[in-house]
């Protein structure tokens, strides 16, 4: 069955209505690729995020892989210098919005990246130093609600300004490019 890994570029759905598609004017992964019919993304990243994505044909493999013992690393740029006591909270766990109640996250694992990460493609967005400093950090989770990162780092005061996969369990983005995809014999989990 195959296996793909994806860059996945800003601006895309995880998703895949049918190939060459795209819905409400949203550019889809269909046209990035000839993929294999029934192809589905593991996880999704949402439309302004970027970064690694597994795909695949096989369900039980997406399972396997969506299950919290395999950890997600995101590299984050957020608005503002972050705070130890934030990054304390964030790995404490913090109370989010998802599905219209309330919920707690499970502890993560988040650390201040410094030096910044540098990427060979450039932001989609630029920030300006006119709107303030940033500051980059890891944060390692092992679910993965709607847009959980994003809600994660805001509730401590720290909206994110990029976001980018880069780890899904041992499996890394290494060095493609956005829309690369390389077609893989199996994931190893």
């Amino acid at each position: 069955m195959p296996h793909y890994l994806l860059n996945k570029p800003h601006s895309h759905l995880s998703q895949f209505v049918n190939q060459h598609t795209t819905r409400r004017n949203k550019k889809m992964l269909g046209y990035l690729h000839d993929f294999a019919p029934g192809t589905m993304s593991i996880g999704r990243l949402d439309e302004n995020s970027e970064g690694l994505l597994l795909l695949t044909t096989d369900g039980k493999v997406s399972a396997a892989i969506l299950g919290r013992k395999v950890e997600k690393e995101y590299y984050v740029q957020l608005d503002g210098v972050i705070t130890d006591e934030a990054i304390a909270q964030l790995n404490e766990g913090v109370e989010i919005g998802f599905d219209g109640k309330r919920y707690t996250t499970l502890p993560g694992k988040v650390i201040r990246l410094d030096p910044e990460p540098e990427f060979s493609w450039p932001p989609k967005r630029v920030r300006h130093a006119a709107h303030g400093p940033t500051s980059w950090v890891s944060v390692t989770i092992r679910e993965g609600k709607y847009r959980q990162v994003r809600k994660m780092t805001a509730a401590v005061g720290f909206p994110v300004v990029r976001l980018i996969r880069v780890r899904i369990g041992h499996v890394h983005l290494g060095t493609l490019l956005p829309g690369e995809v390389l077609e893989v014999e199996d994931f190893g989990f």
